[in-house]
Order: C-alpha cells, then sequence, then structure tokens
C-alpha cells in the first residue's frame, strides 16, 4: 500500500490502493458465495439429498438467489429494540469481518497490507467480533438473543486464548508475527510445513496437536457446529439472529462465513506452508514464467487448502453432534489451555536450547 502511494503520488497512489480492495473484496463476496454453495451440498450428501440444484447449472446461482431475496424482504425492527443498536450490530460484523482480511497473504506480494505484526492484528480484529453479537444481542430486547449473546462472549473469549497460545508455538518456529514470513519459513516443501515439520522432527507431535486444537478452536470461535450453542435452535430458537430479517440477517451471515473462511486461511498461511506446493521449485524453473503466472500458481496452491479446510468445517457441521454447554467449557478451559500452555513452553524451550535461529 505504502509503496503504490510512493511510486505514484498520494491521488493516484490512493485511487490504486482503494481499487486493490474493491478488487480483493469482490473476489472475496463471490469466493464466499461458492463456498455457502458447497457448504450446502456437503451437507445435502451427507443426507443422501442433491442439495440446490435449480437456480443455474449444477444450483451455482443459487447464492445470488438468495441475496437478491434477502434484499427484496422488509427489514422488520422489533418494537421495544433500540434501533440504532439493532442495525449497527450487523454492519459492524461485517466491517470487521472485511477488515481481517487486509493482512492476510495469498501470494507472494499480493496482500492489501503486509504487517510486520499481521498476527496481532489478526488477533486483536477477531477479539472485537464478539461485540456485533453482543449488541445484537441486547438491541433486540428479547430473552433468546440475549441469552445468545451472553453464550457467545463466554464461548469466544474463553476458545481465543487457546488460539492465542497455538499461535504463539508457530511464531515461535517461524521467528515472525508477519504472515509473509510465517509463510517463507515453510518454503522447502511438504516437510518443513509446521503440520508436518521434518526441519524440527522433535516437534512434530507438539504441532500435530497444536493443529487438531486450533481446527477445534476454530469452529468454536466461529460458533459452528458442534459448537453453534449461540445459535442452537433446540434451546434458542436463532439465537442472536431471532429478531433479524432480510438485509441485516444477510450481513451478520455474511459475516460469519467471512470468520469461517479467515480460519480456514489462518490453518492454511500457518500450518500448511500458505501459497507453497508440497513439491519446492527451484529458482530455474521458476523465472521460465512471468511473474504474475507462477503467482496464479501460488494463489492456486492457497485456495486448493483453503477450499480443504471448509470442506472439513462443513463435514463436521453434518456429522457431529451438538456439544452441551458445560462441555465445551470444559474441553475449552481443562483440556485446551492447559495443552496449549504446555505447547508453549515446550516449543519455547526448544527453540532457546535447540539452537534454532527465531
Amino acid at each position: 500500500m505504502t509503496g503504490l502511494i510512493e511510486q505514484y503520488g498520494v491521488l493516484t497512489g490512493w485511487l490504486l490502493v482503494l481499487g486493490q480492495i474493491g478488487l480483493f473484496t469482490l473476489v472475496l463476496s463471490l469466493s464466499i458465495a461458492f463456498l455457502l454453495l458447497l457448504d450446502r451440498k456437503v451437507w445435502a450428501a451427507v443426507m443422501m439429498r442433491k442439495g440446490p440444484n435449480v437456480v443455474g447449472p449444477f444450483g451455482l446461482m443459487q447464492s445470488f438467489a438468495d441475496f437478491g431475496k434477502f434484499l427484496l424482504k422488509e427489514i422488520i425492527i422489533p418494537a421495544g429494540a433500540n434501533k440504532t443498536v439493532f442495525l449497527i450490530a450487523p454492519i459492524l460484523t461485517l466491517t470487521l469481518a472485511f477488515a481481517a482480511w487486509a493482512a492476510i497473504p495469498v501470494a507472494p506480494g499480493w496482500v492489501i497490507s503486509d504487517i510486520n505484526v499481521g498476527i496481532l492484528y489478526l488477533f486483536a480484529i477477531s477479539s472485537l467480533g464478539v461485540y456485533g453479537i453482543i449488541m445484537g444481542g441486547w438491541a433486540s430486547n428479547s430473552k433468546y438473543p440475549f441469552l445468545a449473546s451472553l453464550r457467545s462472549a463466554a464461548q469466544m473469549v474463553s476458545y481465543e486464548v487457546s488460539i492465542g497460545l497455538i499461535i504463539i508455538t508457530v511464531i515461535l518456529l517461524a521467528g515472525s508475527m508477519n504472515l509473509s514470513d510465517i509463510v517463507n519459513a515453510q518454503d522447502g516443501g511438504l516437510f518443513t510445513w509446521h503440520l508436518l515439520t521434518f526441519e524440527h522432527i522433535l516437534m512434530w507431535p507438539v504441532m500435530v496437536a497444536a493443529f487438531v486444537m486450533f481446527f477445534v478452536s476454530a469452529l468454536a470461535e466461529t460458533n459452528r457446529p458442534p459448537f453453534d450453542l449461540p445459535e442452537a435452535e433446540s434451546e434458542l430458537v436463532a439465537g442472536y439472529q431471532v429478531e433479524y430479517s432480510a438485509t441485516p440477517y444477510l450481513l451478520f451471515m455474511f459475516g460469519e462465513y467471512l470468520n469461517i473462511v479467515l480460519m480456514c486461511a489462518m490453518m492454511t498461511i500457518l500450518f500448511l506452508g500458505g501459497w507453497h506446493g508440497p513439491i519446492p521449485l527451484s529458482a530455474d524453473f521458476v523465472n521460465m514464467f512471468p511473474e504474475w503466472i507462477v503467482n496464479l500458481g501460488h494463489l492456486a496452491w492457497f485456495m486448493a487448502k483453503l477450499v480443504f479446510f471448509f470442506f472439513l468445517f462443513a463435514l463436521v457441521k453434518a456429522v457431529v453432534p451438538r456439544y452441551r454447554y458445560d462441555q465445551l467449557m470444559r474441553l475449552g478451559w481443562k483440556i485446551f489451555l492447559p495443552t496449549a500452555l504446555a505447547a508453549v513452553v515446550i516449543v519455547g524451550g526448544y527453540v532457546v536450547y535447540g539452537g534454532v535461529q527465531a
């Protein structure tokens, strides 16, 4: 971003930056539309149904039809609701979900803002996400949304602690809080990825455990099954969204899926080598192609890994029953937290005494 402003001047540079942000937002929004369809298709396949298959070939346009339907519906605000906060809540949720993507690199140099403390930025933005849910639940002036928002606050805070500790283990191995640097630390092929690291073979069991905890914590952080307690239909009707309709409901749902895909991108970057393929390519071979073609190849690897993780999210939703709230809290505080803390101590000791240059 700064480079464009320095190269083209303030006005032209800012126009180019805004153009990049707009293009990235458009591509991300279209990706969410098709990933939402994938989610519904996986769920249908597990139930031996076809899923959406009418709107467009193979149902590919279903998400766009649903989008138009939500836009055309009437926005209904409960009589006793705080109208201003009620409408701000879904906007805040969506804005924070988009803002987090500013620091995500999808290919070398393909990032809106390559922040040196990108991990810290992401953690700060994701921590703010709970405010949109709390505001929506409180402003609805209804018991079910309010109870759901309280559940969500406790759930997200509980699992953010474990996620933060797991991220620290990756930072210790990579020696940087910059997301691009973390990806480049895994550029030696399949066995340099943090999930399958042979470079730090002693840490392999620790990193596998950290990855499993991160995946489960990501499910809880994004309120996905089997941890969808803030919107449990059998207990709270539809959770914090029960009083929302039309466009505000769409914004909540869109923000939720943006956060899910963000978690998939984080797992790709932290544990699966980001945009790097499983087989490292020689510099001579890479130099045979234009830079934009090479970057498209990197982007393809990144997207393939991201879609794989999203498929796992969808599969878990279809096959794993919902946890009770006490089970959820016990898992977070009594199992994940001490295990993640132990992982930080082990990896920290390995980095300090194992001669790792971090």
